[in-house]
């Protein structure tokens, strides 16, 4: 009989506290695959929120990960970008490159159909922007951008990037990039954006795109949209209140404000589109080499206590953190 496996997870103990734990694996289905993680990314933003206990009581069943343990605020396995190589199971997997929406973990089984092979040419490195992507990917559908427009994107963060660059595939778009950040300024000319630091009150955006996740930046975005405009609200706030000048031209401009959540597909697309095939478009979407611009740092999956500590206080210059097994 083989040894059990034990395996490292990351937990949040308690808000504002994480730590390595060990735990036994349960034996692997025939159906089943055992992943050794290579890497899984920090999505800055939902997961400082979870670490400082910031989920709203009203949302802890529809903020659930799909593969995690415990319950908010805490003891929880929270996360959602894991990028391993498959060493156990049927044998049209073993030895291949997979990405599953599974925590920060050194190794797990999981079924296969939550996997999703990595394309061929898209770098490990890389693929830890899948689920990123995945959400920028139904930001854009939300907003439909169309020929010509002119788009606004305020909040220079993984996903208000993604859902820039994206939109800028439109042909005869132009979009500008805002965000108080102005080291962002470097990475958005990567992608092709137009970049400032602070809203242009004479501009009249065809569509904004709000991913800042502050208050202020969605007071903006009401400022720069034109007559009849759609706002696409992609922050998540947790249990903050947001005040909102609807007494100003909200009402003159007869503006849209929309919602954006990557729990559920717009249902426009739920006919013909599923999680899983949104998931295998942005594995694909990310081939270009650029959007390495994207991830801004690297550290052992033995820091990831301390880092995350750091990631949780302030935005600093962090966009996707990459951690190594």
């Amino acid at each position: 009989m083989a040894e059990p496996i034990t395996t490292s997870q990351f937990w949040v103990i308690s808000p504002q506290n994480g730590e390595i734990v060990k735990a036994g694996l349960s034996p692997r289905l025939d159906d089943e695959l055992l992943v050794r993680t290579i890497y899984s990314g920090v999505s800055r933003g939902t997961e400082s929120l979870v670490f400082k206990g910031k989920v709203p009581r009203s949302q802890y069943e529809s903020m659930r990960a799909p593969f995690q343990e415990g319950n908010f605020p805490g003891p929880v396995k929270y996360g959602y970008s894991n990028v391993g190589e498959v060493v156990d199971g049927p044998a049209e997997f073993v030895g291949r490159v997979i990405f599953c929406l599974y925590p920060h973990q050194s190794q797990y089984v999981v079924s296969s159909n939550a996997v999703i092979v990595l394309p061929e040419g898209l770098p490990p490195e890389r693929a830890v922007l899948a689920a990123n992507m995945e959400t920028a990917v139904n930001v854009v559908w939300d907003a439909c951008p169309g020929v010509g427009d002119r788009i606004v994107v305020i909040g220079g963060g993984v996903v208000g990037l993604l859902a820039g660059w994206l939109c800028a595939q439109v042909p005869g778009v132009e979009v500008t990039l805002v965000d108080v950040n102005s080291s962002r300024e470097s990475v958005a000319s990567v992608l092709g954006l137009n970049f400032c630091t602070e809203v242009q009150p004479h501009v009249r955006a065809d569509l904004v795109i709000h991913a800042s996740g502050q208050p202020e930046g969605l007071v903006g975005a009401l400022k720069v949209a034109g007559m009849e405009a759609t706002i696409v609200e992609a922050s998540w706030y947790g249990d903050g209140i947001v005040e909102l000048p609807l007494g100003e031209e909200f009402h003159a401009r007869r503006l849209i404000l929309k919602s954006s959540q990557v729990g559920q597909l717009p249902s426009h697309r739920t006919p013909r589109w599923t999680r899983a095939k949104r998931l295998a478009l942005a594995l694909n979407l990310l081939q270009e080499p650029q959007l390495d611009s994207l991830i801004t740092g690297e550290s052992r999956f033995e820091e990831l206590p301390v880092l995350m500590g750091k990631l949780s206080q302030g935005s600093g210059s962090t966009l996707c953190h990459r951690i190594v097994y």
